[in-house]
């Protein structure tokens, strides 16, 4: 493998790297010319394949799906940012459902048609990575259209790799290299990579972004995490420890005092969002979870606000048909216009050859006591701190 891949990987020893220890498949590799379509392989207790896709905006599109019988189905495209489509276990499904139902290759897809919002032409999954170049709100400056979200969810993966440790617990990893490289302007690259255990109800993502130019350059991410029935429903609630919560806008302020509990479907429900200051332990760890009327059934993420310091709430209780959802978004921005973002302190820099890691534990909880867990975790970061309610937004667009 060439010095550049070696360089990569190197930063992720510790995290099942590439070792004699794992078996390694390589699907793409555009530096070698390498590019595998519908490929399989099995193993105890999983099954992990690849297909390309055919017709309408899915044309060329690939989807990687891991499954473990015992445990978690996960769907995710390289074509797509390595976005997670889905993933389902235990009679729960984690992800929602759009209007959009093709996996649309980033090639049918204008980022700045309607005034920056082409983004949303292929929006359908349950992680989404917002970013690293720019995320947030369209916004034009200096003539320059910086579009919904950033470009990595719309970029095609570059590397693709499928490991599987040979010892115990025989992990699986799926790693993919997105290039957000562009003469004159940025070399972001990020490798990024979903690690799961067959059987087991959780996984995690681990992505380093490092900056390959030889000048300083911004960078902004949002872990845009999206669920659906049938968690969300009448009565369902948002759980998290948080110092001060506020609304995203005017429209939002009318639902601050419901802000951590849901609607069912509601016709001509526009989308509330919230901003939060997450409170983390001694370590900076965090957890914030989506949990069901009953508390029988939820879906919690883990991650440090080291790394990822504020947390945005997005609300979408619409029609069904029209896309009723909501996003629990770790990131290191909210969700305002990178003009915004940089004047209120939130969008970071990275130094030429530097690279920041991003960790999130994604769990299906499917019963009590896993739910009593996540609970009695919220309670113990939260302690006494109230969480403070500030009724003006902390920007304006």
């Amino acid at each position: 493998m060439k010095k550049y891949y070696s360089v990569i990987f190197g930063a992720m020893i510790g995290l099942s790297a590439m070792s004699i220890h794992a078996k390694t498949y390589i699907l793409t590799d555009t530096e070698n010319g390498v590019e595998v379509g519908n490929w399989k392989t099995t193993g105890q207790n999983y099954t992990i394949e690849q297909k390309v896709l055919h017709g309408g905006k899915q044309e060329g599109s690939k989807v990687i799906t891991i499954t473990s019988p015992t445990g978690l189905t996960i769907a995710l495209s390289p074509t797509r940012g390595m976005g997670l489509l889905h993933a389902e276990g235990k009679g729960v499904r984690l992800g929602w459902n759009s209007p959009v139902k093709e996996v649309v290759n980033p090639a049918y897809i204008n980022l700045e048609s309607r005034n920056g919002l082409g983004w949303l032409e292929g929006f359908n999954e349950m992680i989404v990575r917002c970013g690293y170049e720019w995320t947030g709100h369209p916004t034009t400056i200096d003539g320059q259209i910086y579009s919904l979200h950033g470009k990595a969810q719309n970029t095609p993966a570059s590397y693709v790799a499928v490991e599987v440790d040979d010892k115990p617990p025989f992990a699986i990893h799926v790693k993919g290299l997105i290039k957000e490289s562009t003469f004159k302007k940025a070399d972001l690259q990020t490798m990024t990579q979903l690690t799961y255990v067959p059987g087991d109800s959780s996984f995690k993502l681990h992505d380093v972004l490092t900056n390959h130019a030889d000048y300083a350059h911004d960078y902004q991410i949002i872990y845009h995490s999206n669920f659906s029935q049938p968690i969300l429903e009448e009565g369902a609630k948002f759980i998290a420890p948080v110092s001060e919560v506020s609304p995203f806008n005017d429209y939002a302020k009318k639902g601050l005092k419901d802000w951590q509990s849901y609607l069912g479907p509601t016709k001509d429900f526009d989308e509330m969002v919230f901003n939060l200051k997450p409170l983390a332990d001694q370590n900076g760890n965090t957890i914030a979870a989506l949990l069901n009327k009953d508390s029988s059934k939820g879906v919690a993420i883990e991650f440090n606000t080291q790394q990822l310091p504020v947390l945005t709430l997005w609300k979408n209780t619409d029609t069904l048909k029209q896309g009723y959802v909501t996003g629990i978004e770790p990131g290191t921005s909210y969700a305002y216009p990178v003009n915004i973002e940089r004047e209120q302190k939130r969008v970071k820099q990275l130094a030429p050859g530097q690279s920041v890691n991003f960790d999130l534990t994604y769990s299906l909880l499917s019963d009590r006591s896993q739910i009593e867990k996540v609970e009695k975790k919220v309670s113990q970061i939260q302690g006494n701190q109230l969480i403070k309610q500030v009724e003006t937004p902390i920007a304006k667009e």
